[in-house]
């Protein structure tokens, strides 16, 4: 049963966020660390999360490692207005995080900040990195820092070309690992590379088991600890764009860099105490490291990822603060699979592989997103003020490890107000991903979450949302997929949305008491065949009842007999889905068709609303009646077509002509990333042509697991065409990186063949 789930969707964009980006850059195949430490280093790098280093011990002459100290000409001066507001105000580690500053540790704190200002050797944070290494500790003193050195290195530089290497589909331009430390302020404003040169070339193509970093090379800046030395994240400010916004934005305001740091292979890495501003596309991003703790932390307004962790292991994100990324505050992506579902040759015993906790992430487009997300703790967080609260997903992009998303564990987080809407006019958001607003969670498509003791409230549309993603999905069948017989992956299975578990999770009511209802509080696709998927023991506020579609939602006897849930499907619920799909395929991206789909569109808050579900309920069968009646997902609407009799008010969609219609293709030499907007408005319909085939094979690349598990979808040239030439319209799209549109788009397409 082929058909669309608009969950799916926004899951899908958290991943592929297209960047705010002018000549974005693709990423390198991908490979988990090795878990074990590495003891060529002492103390070992990896092999667990790090432990962060006092501020006064970086005093302290004793090995290991050595201080370098970073600072401006008024640093002092802002040290002593930060110390004296706080000790009068406080300060906040984040929104919901209210801190006193006694006055021992004010004159502690002003101490140490005297000492480090005499041996301040440095006035921008790239050059103290750079003569880092093992154990080092780069301390930061309070400042603004806009990293002009970096900033002034050229993107694509043509020296750098010969550390490019191949992406997951064979096209050039990929950043490699020595292209990193060759040209570390390329995409980077600070770049901090742990390792050296890889010990001989990447293989090509990449292995299809990515457990284990081939040829990698040695520790060099392993065991680093960067940080800030004021009261709090607010005294030293990354800025990769304008500083004129402050904390605010628009998102990704004056970028001039992709990444504002970029940590790659840095085994047993800290970062803390500073915040980071206006990246292109991602705040901070950590890649293939074994060991890093993020603590007391802000992320303001990337275009993408306020954090961005992936293919990361032993990792740990705390006392943060996330807020106006045009994707998501916080995203561990591809995290090491550790625990029951776990590859016991690497890893032996059950345990989370990344924990993030104590932030507030608000005011996203989603507050946390992760495709093929594994293993990982979510608790004691706050999701607020987002268009969707969380997000995980398994469709997934070529070289995107992982396949299917499993075992996370999601407790004791408060899930409220997640009714902030990006697509209307004047926000100061720019969203690329189509996202339910009013929602506080959905799991797309995810197996073996636990769900638990949370608090959702005042989410107008919905509380927590479940449904499958069909492996058609993820296979990317002929003609817009590989021939090639795909292990594990079946055109018409469905190996997702299985044994998830939401249970003693508090409904419409705020840990105070007050009750604000969800619009509705749980949300199910009942996909056939689905096992395994349970609620109970979850309470509403008092005098209320726990509201559900479908109404009667499986128990499983209190989560003892799972194997007695089984999914029947919904009509409605589909019907939904599909609705919303033709709306953000045949409609204005990404604020979608609001005839066939409301989801970007703020709900109304809860209350009297039997009446608004009714008329949204005839909306739903009447979208669905036209969907079928134009001939797109025949196989979902197969076996509802005596249901759909009768419907009125289906009716004919319009198509877009083949703008490409008797056109020869012709090729573009140069890396796929550099491609934006702006050329395609320059470029000529042969050479329009030839992008987007281009951009087709790289996109319906390999998707990988253990093993190759399916290929990346894939849009009809003329789909293509027609979706450059609408999103490139606008006057702020010339920077965006056409690839990245296209992978957002294309799971769309690729359930209407």
């Amino acid at each position: 049963m082929r058909r669309v789930v608009l969950l799916i969707v926004i899951s899908l964009f958290a991943v592929l966020q297209p960047s705010m980006a002018a000549q974005a850059h693709v990423e390198r195949p991908s490979y988990w660390p090795d878990p074990k430490p590495d003891c060529s280093v002492s103390p070992c790098a990896g092999g667990e999360v790090p432990t962060a280093r006092s501020l006064a011990s970086a005093l302290d002459a004793a090995p290991p490692g050595e201080t370098l100290v970073v600072c401006q000409d008024d640093s002092m001066d802002r040290v002593n207005q930060s110390i004296t507001t706080a000790k009068a105000d406080g300060y906040f580690n984040r929104p919901s995080d209210h801190q006193a500053l006694s006055d021992t540790e004010a004159d502690q704190l002003l101490q140490i900040n005297e000492e480090l200002f005499t041996r301040c050797e440095y006035h921008e944070i790239q050059p103290a990195v750079t003569a880092a290494g093992n154990n080092d500790r780069v301390v930061v003193m309070p400042g603004l820092y806009t990293e002009p050195t970096a900033r002034s290195q050229p993107t694509h530089d043509p020296a750098c070309d010969q550390y490019e290497m191949p992406a997951e589909s064979g096209d050039p331009g990929a950043l490699s690992h020595d292209y990193q430390i060759h040209c570390p302020n390329d995409a980077n404003l600070v770049a901090v590379i742990g390792r050296g040169p890889d010990t001989a070339p990447p293989p090509t193509p990449p292995k299809t088991n990515r457990h284990g970093i081939p040829n990698v090379g040695s520790c060099i800046r392993c065991n680093l600890q960067l940080e800030g030395s004021g009261v709090s994240a607010d005294d030293v400010v990354v800025e990769a764009g304008d500083a004129g916004a402050g904390n605010g934005g628009p998102s990704a305001a004056g970028n001039k860099k992709d990444v504002g740091i970029f940590v790659d292979r840095a085994d047993g890495f800290v970062l803390r105490n500073v915040t980071v501003r206006h990246a292109r596309e991602h705040d901070i991003y950590i890649l293939e490291t074994d060991g890093y703790l993020f603590d007391r932390f802000k992320t303001f307004y990337a275009g993408a990822y306020g954090v961005l962790t992936f293919v990361e292991d032993h990792g740990v994100m705390q006392n943060c603060e996330s807020a106006g990324n045009g994707d998501a505050g916080l995203y561990p992506g591809s995290g090491a699979d550790s625990t029951d579902n776990r590859y016991k040759p690497f890893y032996p015993e059950y345990r989370f592989s990344q924990v993030v906790r104590w932030c507030d992430s608000h005011h996203n487009t989603g507050g946390f997103s992760g495709t093929d997300s594994h293993g990982t703790l979510i608790t004691e967080n706050n999701f607020y003020d987002n268009a969707l609260g969380y997000t995980t997903d398994v469709f997934t992009a070529p070289g995107h490890p992982g396949f299917p998303q499993h075992g996370n564990v999601v407790e004791k987080n408060n899930f409220y107000d997640n009714n902030f809407n990006p697509y209307q006019a004047g926000t100061d958001v720019d969203p690329f991903i189509p996202a339910p607003v009013g929602t506080g969670m959905w799991i797309a498509g995810g197996n073996a979450n636990i769900v638990q003791n949370n608090h959702f409230y005042d989410n107008w549309r919905r509380g927590a949302m479940l449904f499958a993603v069909p492996d058609a999905l993820v296979c990317g069948p002929p003609p817009l997929g590989s021939k090639t017989p795909v292990p594990g992956c079946k055109l018409l299975g469905v190996s997702t949305s299985y044994d998830n578990k939401f249970h003693h999770n508090h409904m419409g009511v705020s840990p105070g008491g007050e009750v604000k209802p969800n619009g509705v509080d749980f949300w199910w696709d009942s996909f056939p065949t689905n096992t395994g998927n349970c609620w109970w023991s979850n309470t509403p506020a008092p005098g209320k009842k726990i509201t559900s579609s479908p109404r009667y939602l499986p128990g499983c006897v209190g989560g003892k007999l799972p194997k007695t849930s089984i999914g029947v499907s919904n009509l409605l619920n589909e019907a939904e889905l599909v609705a919303c799909f033709a709306g953000f395929t045949l409609g204005p991206y990404p604020s979608g068709n609001d005839l066939l789909c409301s989801w970007t569109k703020t709900p109304p808050q809860p209350g009297g609303q039997g009446a608004a579900l009714k008329a949204d309920t005839t909306a739903q069968k009447r979208g669905l009646a036209t969907i079928c009646a134009n001939g797109l997902a025949s196989r979902l609407c197969t076996p509802y077509k005596a249901e759909l009799e009768g419907v009125s008010g289906a009716s004919s969609l319009k198509t877009a002509p083949d703008p490409f219609k008797g056109v020869k293709a012709a090729s573009s030499e140069g890396p796929l990333g550099s491609f934006t907007c702006s050329w395609w408005r320059r470029a000529d319909a042969s050479h329009r042509l030839g992008m987007v085939q281009r951009i087709q094979r790289f996109a319906t690349g390999k998707v990988d697991g253990t093993k190759a598990l399916g290929y990346g979808a894939a849009l009809s040239d003329a789909q293509a065409g027609t979706l450059f030439e609408n999103r490139c319209s606008t006057f702020q799209a010339g920077p965006f990186a056409l690839y990245k549109l296209y992978g957002a788009a294309a799971p769309f397409a690729s359930m209407t063949r």
